[in-house]
């Protein structure tokens, strides 16, 4: 990396903007300064705005020049567990070919490339476009300040880019043009007034637990399909689609990468299909009875998390009422159960636009290899904010599966931020002399 670069990225990746800890609120109010304070020192104007939550701002550019939104979030997910880090989390650190921080990867380090490439184009006195910024510090934990802006704001937006996720290959670069959705449910059941000596009433009473683990097998996929009423509304792949995906490394390697052991015998062969084109579902977590300890109860209440990624073409809302339903069918008789949701849209962004054909001119250039058109199996609520508003939108992803995002000793290759910088500045430069300047 260049002269002080790592100086600067450093300080930002030292601010522990952990969203989802209520301790760490200032910390992610501090992200949200540095973010602005930047945005000021290029001559543009910056508020930080629901107490840390979201920065917008605007720098200036050439007269009649078109309008650029820039998007990242300087929220980072909780380190933890802290034993399993080779290096402080929130130091930076330079091992071999890698940095290693926290949020050098998610989403810090590449939202800091697009601020770099902005400062580089300034310093030359060379903007091509104007520019707004508008960055997130509750991505993270689901917040949804930003897509409030988003729907409430009126101001002009000719294309949006945003540097958030993976390309699956070292330098080659992948553009993601939709997103799956996410449905959240809290789920609790219960079978009795009060926890039971299992000598007792083991074998003619409900286990809460028992019980659970029958509901929640309502869920679960056959031959790697979930039950119908959960794929109701499933937007297929086009052809296109599924040959640039062919071009992508096989599911088998993208599985043994990570350590994965595969869920069924197609699931290598339909890795992509499933990951990026259908809907999943994953309990996360399962509460009940005293973890543990070695005890005999009979338990009377019992709760999971689970998260169905809900695929492009899907109503959320219509997904969960399906859930809902499933899991109350799969009840046993005499067994309660609640649930609460929170559930955000998938989001399908238009591959036709010139934004779209100009930025892959400028990765194609940085880069020297054609981004492949992908779409992406996690879930981003700004993209469905940017979808409804019809702007053009360019995502691309610069880490790696070997990033280890949202894990320990998360990283990012140094090689990756020069090219990074030089990607951002050419898509800018693009989008200025194609949609209304002259460079």
């Amino acid at each position: 990396m260049p002269p002080g670069w790592l100086d600067e990225l450093g300080e930002f990746l030292a601010i522990p903007s952990v969203s989802a800890d209520p301790g760490h609120a200032g910390d992610v109010r501090r992200a949200a300064e540095w973010v602005a304070d930047w945005v000021r020192r290029m001559g543009g104007d910056a508020d930080v705005r629901e107490d840390g939550r979201l920065v917008a701002g605007e720098i200036p550019g050439p007269a009649d020049a078109p309008t650029v939104l820039v998007y990242g979030h300087y929220d980072v997910q909780p380190p933890d567990p802290l034993e399993l880090w080779e290096s402080e989390p929130f130091a930076a650190e330079v091992r071999g070919e890698w940095l290693y921080a926290r949020g050098v990867a998610d989403d810090k380090g590449q939202l800091w490339m697009q601020l770099k490439a902005i400062e580089s184009l300034a310093g030359e006195g060379a903007l091509p476009v104007g520019f707004r910024i508008a960055c997130d510090g509750e991505e993270e934990s689901g917040g949804d300040a930003i897509v409030r802006f988003l729907d409430a704001d009126r101001g002009a937006v000719d294309a949006c880019v945003v540097f958030d996720g993976w390309m699956k290959r070292r330098n080659r670069p992948e553009l993601v043009l939709a997103t799956r959705g996410l449905v959240a449910l809290d789920v609790e059941v219960r079978t009795g007034e009060r926890d039971l000596h299992s000598g007792h009433y083991g074998g003619t009473a409900l286990n809460a637990i028992h019980a659970l683990a029958q509901a929640l097998t309502a869920l679960m996929p056959v031959d790697g399909r979930l039950p119908e009423p959960l794929r109701a509304g499933v937007a297929p792949p086009t052809a296109e689609e599924l040959g640039g995906w062919r071009e992508l490394p096989p599911g088998s390697e993208e599985l043994e990468r990570v350590g994965a052991v595969p869920l069924d015998s197609k699931a290598a062969d339909e890795f992509y299909l499933r990951a990026f084109a259908e809907p999943s579902v994953d309990v996360t977590g399962i509460v009940g009875g005293k973890p543990g300890l070695r005890n005999t109860t009979l338990v009377s209440r019992a709760s999971a998390g689970v998260t169905i990624r809900v695929a492009p073409g899907q109503d959320p809302e219509m997904v969960a009422a399906a859930a809902e339903r499933l899991l109350r069918e799969g009840l046993p008789a005499g067994a309660t159960l609640e649930t609460q949701t929170h559930h955000t849209p998938p989001a399908v962004l238009p591959q036709d636009t010139d934004a779209v054909r100009l930025a892959r001119e400028a990765f194609r250039r940085v880069f020297g290899a054609q981004p492949l058109l992908v779409r992406a199996g996690g879930t981003l609520p700004v993209l469905a904010a940017l979808a409804r508003r019809g702007i053009p939108t360019v995502m691309a992803g610069l880490a790696l599966p070997d990033s280890h995002t949202h894990s320990p000793n998360e990283r990012m290759l140094l090689e990756t931020f020069p090219l990074g910088v030089a990607a951002a500045r050419e898509t800018y430069r693009a989008l200025g002399n194609d949609l209304g300047v002259e460079g």
